[in-house]
């Protein structure tokens, strides 16, 4: 067997639109086509041995062990590497369910095995392994999962969401607020654009930067509470052992020694009682900064209480990874038997952490004359961490309903004086019962980005659900953080589309982002130049803090490739569906690549629209299991289609007796003739006025978006080499023009050519070319549609030949123009540049030269030049 590719989808895809986490690998079984499970001798058996969770697996026939029934029965092998992937990771800790193997089309045995994931790295990972596992169990060879499921582990725990962070994510997510995670750490943005939030584990875009300093310098802290009348412990900075023998001469034992700006408990020292101790503490603080702060050791219990937006939310018992001894076995088998717990596991993965053996264990044990084959007496309390962190195996009780009024106003007078609100207070006391002031404890430290696993899910007690309030400061009641997505997708007119709604939606006073396939623009400032119609693009506008109104292009490698960057959208518009890129990316039908294009609509909310061509039966079809509104245009008000849904109430546009008009029902509201609208060239360009259709319609359903700002828009909006660059864009040149457009596929350009049929021109000559990653007949159809609507022809190349041989495109070019006319005129110019020269150096007087651009910058900066070149020639 041999991987030839591994996908990551990460958003709405072609597999699902509810299940967006997929990974998509492209398998071929080679010789194992031949060899279903069931004429694999032993195959089922050793697979079973080696995996006999997969009884879980109910499969097709939906009962446990359908899967094993399948493996009998004889089923495929990427069908049995799918289910391989899925078990592995659950193992693992990422408890995964859905997935698919389906043929790709190509040839026989080249599959595409889908699976969902809660880690990417992990997913990819699974892929590979289960390959592997799969292998060895056809070749009876001997494989041990143990190494993959560790390594699954390690994977999950490097790179998925702390519990803090994890937990202020899956709250916003309840609230339909999107998030995005910014890097690899714990930086995620909550909401798009203008109202998006964000927060970098528990520190929040709300929290003060002067808060945050001066939590983290514990003498600040420290000087601020005291002149307070909070209660702190008395201690110093130091920086030298002279400065520590003046801190013990002062306070005397037992001491505690920490660094000024530590966290997490990082180069602590506790309960400090000889000099040799204190030396060895100093110089273990030393190691994270250079001054260090000497207290003096307060004795009681360690509590945390977490106040939220300057309110008490709730107080946990911390108590460091420990064990208790039986008089009868060593340190080490006792903590071994603690890890037994089940509710231990690696990492977050469970409520509580193994506890691993490390240096501070040893130095701790030391400290008491212990070691880790040490016997300790029956009942003997013995703490193997210093700290009482979760994530070195302490554990934490909640006492949330335990504390003292007092001590509720004392914290939550803590949060305001240090100006933090996400605020995590560590007390010393022998119990919040009783107020701290009265009751001999003190404050130990005020946190930033304290941890919200000891609250969550604490070891003992009731789990507090504190991500709540976190959400709730960032956003109040009835907000979500989202701003207005248009997502448009079909084979034509989708960046015309796009970028006439956006410029409707910015005259209506919008800063708008958008992307395109010729780039990014914010506020019509382009960001990024290039083809921009994936989901990094849609996700660079919805990141871009500055915008209220996100329209975005969505074509189908996007789609196919990594999904869309948006759960949800609140319209969606599919302009059309046509034969173009068949046969890329496992897409083989003009129905297959609908069902690509419908991805868009389906992932339309419930109150909002999926605008659909009514002239389309693809199209037309996609309203069948929609959950949302749908609402149709047509270019002619007598489709029979626009005619039930009106009756029904719907909502559509239509081109009729010249007009661009929005049916509510059957009233008609007539919103400008197409000869008033400059983008339709006074109506020639067919193709344009169904591209203002949607456009209109996506517009006219927000509230805040009127009519007259759609028609002052459509009457503003010019066609042009800027403003809709590779769309119709004319050249004036002294005795002859040039017409630079985008059409690539035959449907493009037969729309392309009826438009031209309209034009007054001596000669129309078409410069074409072939896109070499199509299909035979694709290329072939360009050849011939031009011979149909051009007096002249030259055959062109591009640069980039994608799998071919300019021979081979050139020939196919030559024999759909021959099935017009054998004898139509037609040159090879393989070079576009050299073709355009060509013209400007033998131009015809009175002709029109259309040009076919595949890199459409490259093609009309070409033209500029030209033109500019003339303008300098002097006339003769």
């Amino acid at each position: 067997m041999r991987i030839l590719e591994i996908k990551v989808l990460r958003g709405p895809n072609y597999w699902s639109v509810r299940r967006p986490k997929l990974i998509q690998m492209k398998l071929d079984l080679e010789e194992l086509e031949q060899l279903p499970t069931n004429k694999i001798p032993g195959f089922r058996e050793r697979l079973e041995i080696l995996l006999p969770s997969l009884q879980s697996h109910r499969c097709s026939e939906g009962v446990a062990g359908g899967f094993f029934s399948r493996v009998d029965e004889g089923t495929w092998m990427g069908h049995v590497i799918e289910h391989i992937a899925l078990e592995i990771m659950t193992l693992a800790g990422m408890d995964c369910g859905f997935g698919r193997t389906r043929g790709t089309g190509e040839r026989d045995g080249v599959y595409h095995v889908v699976f969902d994931y809660m880690e990417e790295d992990a997913g990819v990972y699974a892929a590979r392994a289960s390959v592997r596992i799969a292998q060895a169990l056809v070749d009876n060879t001997p494989y041990d999962l143990e190494p993959d499921i560790q390594q699954m582990r390690e994977i999950r725990e490097d790179t998925r969401l702390g519990p803090s962070t994890g937990c202020i994510v899956d709250e916003a997510a309840k609230r339909n607020i999107p998030f995005i995670r910014l890097n690899k750490q714990s930086l995620v943005q909550l909401g798009y654009g203008v109202h998006q939030k964000r927060i970098r584990a528990t520190i929040a875009s709300t929290t003060g930067n002067i808060a945050v300093d001066i939590a983290c310098d514990k003498e600040e802290t420290k000087n601020l509470l005291s002149a307070a009348e909070i209660p702190v412990p008395k201690g110093m900075v130091i920086r030298t052992e002279e400065g520590l023998r003046e801190a013990v001469d002062t306070y005397g034992y037992p001491l505690v020694i920490k660094p000024i700006d530590g966290n997490h408990g990082k180069g602590n020292t506790t309960n400090i009682t000889t000099w040799e101790q204190a030396t060895k503490a100093l110089a273990a603080a030393q190691l994270y900064g250079r001054s260090s702060i000497v207290e003096k050791y307060i004795t009681g219990f360690d509590f945390r209480v977490l106040v939220i937006n300057y309110k008490f939310i709730c107080a946990a018992l911390r108590t460091p990874a420990s064990v208790i001894g039986d008089g009868k076995h060593t340190i080490q088998w006792l903590i071994d038997e603690v890890n037994k717990d089940s509710r231990r596991g690696f990492g977050h993965e469970k409520v509580l952490t193994q506890i691993k053996v490390d240096g501070f264990t040893e130095k701790i044990l030391a400290e008491k004359g212990y070691t880790l084959e040490t016997v300790p007496a029956k009942g003997e309390f013995v703490a193997v961490k210093p700290t009482a962190n979760l994530s070195t195996g302490g554990t934490s009780t909640d006492v949330s309903d335990e504390i003292h009024p007092a001590n509720i106003v004392m914290c939550e007078r803590i949060a305001k004086i240090i100006g933090l609100d996400i605020c995590g207070i560590d007390i010393m006391a022998m119990d919040l019962r009783t107020p701290v002031s009265e009751n001999g404890g003190a404050i130990l430290e005020v946190n930033a980005a304290p941890g919200f696993r000891m609250h969550i899910e604490p070891s003992e007690g009731l789990p507090r659900n504190v991500a709540e309030p976190v959400v709730d400061m960032l956003f109040p009641k009835g907000s979500n953080g989202r701003i207005p997505i248009i997502a448009i997708t079909g084979t034509n007119g989708k960046t015309t589309t796009t970028r006439l709604t956006a410029h409707i939606v910015k005259s209506a006073g919008k800063k708008v982002g958008y992307t395109t396939s010729d780039g990014v623009y914010i506020q019509n400032q382009m960001m990024m130049k290039g083809d921009c119609t994936g989901p990094v693009s849609s996700a660079f506008v919805l990141k871009d803090p500055t915008v209220e109104f996100a329209v975005l292009e969505c074509a189908r490698g996007g789609i196919l490739k990594n999904g869309l960057s948006f759960q949800h959208c609140d319209v969606a518009i599919v302009t059309n569906v046509a034969a173009d890129h068949m046969g890329l990316g496992g897409i083989n039908t003009v129905e297959q690549m609908a069902k690509v294009k419908a991805v868009l609509p389906e992932t339309v909310f419930p109150h909002g629209y999926a605008i659909l061509n009514a002239d389309d039966d693809l199209v037309y079809g996609m309203r069948e299991g929609l959950t949302c509104n749908v609402a149709l245009f047509s270019m002619d008000e007598n489709n029979p289609r626009i005619k039930r849904h009106c009756a029904r109430g719907g909502l559509a546009t239509v081109f009729e007796n010249g007009y661009i008009s929005i049916m509510k029902g059957t009233w008609k509201i007539r919103v400008l003739p197409v000869k008033d609208i400059p983008l339709t060239y006074e109506g020639k360009a067919i193709h344009n006025v169904q591209n203002c259709l949607p456009a209109v319609l996506a517009t006219y359903l927000f509230r805040d978006i009127s009519i007259e700002d759609i028609r002052s828009s459509l009457n503003s909006f010019i066609p042009s080499s800027a403003q809709t660059p590779g769309r119709l864009n004319f050249f004036q040149f002294r005795n002859y023009t040039m017409l630079a457009d985008f059409a690539h596929n035959p449907h493009g350009l037969r729309l392309l050519g009826e438009f031209v049929d309209k034009l007054e021109y001596t000669r129309k000559i078409g410069i074409i070319s072939g896109t070499g990653d199509r299909r035979d007949e694709d290329i072939r159809a360009l050849g011939s549609i031009s011979a149909k609507h051009f007096d002249e022809i030259i055959i062109r190349c591009d640069k980039n030949l994608r799998g071919r041989t300019a021979e081979e495109i050139i020939g196919l070019l030559h024999a759909g123009i021959s099935d017009v006319d054998p004898n139509h005129p037609t040159r090879v110019i393989p070079n576009e540049n050299e073709a355009l020269e060509y013209i400007y150096a033998n131009p015809v007087q009175g002709a029109l030269y259309v040009i076919m651009c595949d890199v459409v910058a490259g093609a009309i900066d070409k033209i500029r030049e030209l033109k500019e070149r003339e303008d300098k020639t002097p006339v003769s």
